[in-house]
């Protein structure tokens, strides 16, 4: 599941007026949390999709493109889980 998300201007000049000060950045931590959320969303959708009942080794990936933009990746193997 790939996101790729930006912070609005208002959001980048609230963050940069923060990073002055110093501490969490939450308009920045908000985005990345949703952004994981919906590359898991998007994992689990593509997962179903080829017939798979779950996901094992997830994992995120992430990296910036450009300097407002974010990238999150979730990827995993999916499988089939049977009962014996």
């Amino acid at each position: 599941g790939l996101i790729v998300r930006s912070r609005g201007i208002g959001g980048n000049v609230v963050a940069g007026l923060r990073s002055i000060v110093g501490g969490e950045i939450h308009e920045y931590t908000q985005m990345l949390e949703d952004a994981r959320k919906q590359a898991i969303d998007r994992l689990v959708k593509n997962a179903a999709s080829m017939g798979a009942n779950a996901v094992v080794m997830m994992r995120f990936d992430s990296s910036e493109i450009g300097q407002n933009m974010s990238e999150v990746l979730a990827y995993g193997t999916a499988v089939v889980v049977e009962k014996e």
